[in-house]
């Protein structure tokens, strides 16, 4: 068992680093340069495809039996529907978004020529001394709507500025890691587990480790609807898991301190074989691990085998609650993922 503390502070940093940088599905292109830039910076090769994703070839020997680790830095966020005659925004999900989970929350609009707008996602009629049915009200995409820091009363003025229909709101991460190690924010899924591949880059390049396999790594950026990493996977992968987040949640195992590994989600059973290998790498590094079924989850590896791609499929990730809202996990959730992939690389 090796320590791992010195690359899971790394690999958090390297979570909140991409946290930073507004990247809903569609709008991406800040953190595949980041990405990008940054595996140059370690020393490696990263390709960028046509689609948008970052692949990075971690080298190894045995090229008939390669292994892909796929981790996404897109994001949930939203897409300007209308442009409102009272000048305020009606929006719709880019991704699973619950609308409760964003009630309230700052957001910057991204205009498609004229920069950004500050604003907030709001009810419709959002003033309790006003409204006497805002206690009951349910929120939904119908009656919530973007109120922009502008002084704007109309949708020509909101126009002017140069906002329209198929623009971008990315909303606030709100990212903190407090002193008991606990990691908060919008969007670890899946930023914290991109961090942890980088982090594993670092440790294979300061390490001098040449893998007995070839490894590749594939950040991809349209997994949260559905097809992240239905291409561009390398000649030579047998295996694909994806390192995501683990859910946390009643009738679960996995807390925000272990790494989970998922059995089964709503697209069917993973390889039975990965799942046992990964439980087997996990009691090697004396990881505290899980094992669950998820009710409500799809992967980016399954988009893969959806594509018609002959591999075998996993997948684990630091345990992760309130997932699409305001997130939490914990640096041991990360240092136990970091244990199960250097051991099932070894």
């Amino acid at each position: 068992m090796q320590d791992f503390k010195f690359y899971t502070d790394y690999a958090v940093e390297q979570a909140c680093s991409l946290l930073a940088i507004d990247s809903p599905t569609g709008y991406t292109a800040a953190a595949e340069e980041h990405l990008l830039k940054t595996f140059r910076d370690l020393g490696y090769a990263p390709v960028h495809t046509i689609k948008g994703g970052v692949l990075v070839d971690l080298g190894g020997r045995d090229t008939e039996n390669g292994l892909l680790l796929a981790a996404h830095c897109d994001t949930l966020g939203a897409m300007v529907a209308e442009v409102k005659g009272s000048g305020r925004l009606r929006v719709l999900p880019l991704g699973g978004l619950p609308t409760v989970m964003v009630n309230t929350e700052n957001c910057r609009v991204v205009t498609k020529f004229n920069g950004s707008y500050e604003g907030t996602f709001q009810l419709c009629n959002a003033s309790t001394h006003v409204n006497g049915d805002l206690r009951t009200t349910v929120p939904n995409y119908d009656n919530c709507e973007v109120v922009l820091d502008e002084t704007v009363c109309s949708a020509d003025e909101v126009k002017a500025l140069g906002i329209g229909v198929g623009d971008i709101v990315c909303f606030d991460p709100r990212t903190t890691v407090t002193e008991k190690g606990y990691i908060k924010s919008r969007f670890l899924d899946d930023k914290l587990s991109a961090g942890i591949l980088i982090g594993l880059a670092k440790y294979l390049k300061d390490a001098g480790i040449t893998p007995q396999r070839r490894i590749w790594l594939y950040f991809t950026v349209y997994e949260e609807v559905g097809h992240g990493c239905s291409g561009s996977i390398p000649a030579g992968v047998t295996e694909a898991i994806s390192v995501d987040m683990g859910c946390v949640g009643d009738g679960l195992q996995c807390t925000e301190r272990q790494v989970s590994i998922c059995a089964k989600d709503s697209g069917g059973p993973y390889s039975y074989e990965i799942v046992r290998k990964l439980i087997a790498a996990a009691k090697a590094e004396e990881a505290d691990y899980a094992v669950d079924v998820y009710p409500h989850y799809g992967s980016d590896v399954e988009a893969t085998l959806h594509a018609g791609w002959d591999i075998r499929h996993g997948l684990i990730g630091p345990g992760v609650y309130a997932s699409h809202g305001y997130e939490r996990s914990h640096k041991d959730g990360v240092e136990n993922t970091l244990k199960v992939l250097v051991g099932y690389i070894n």
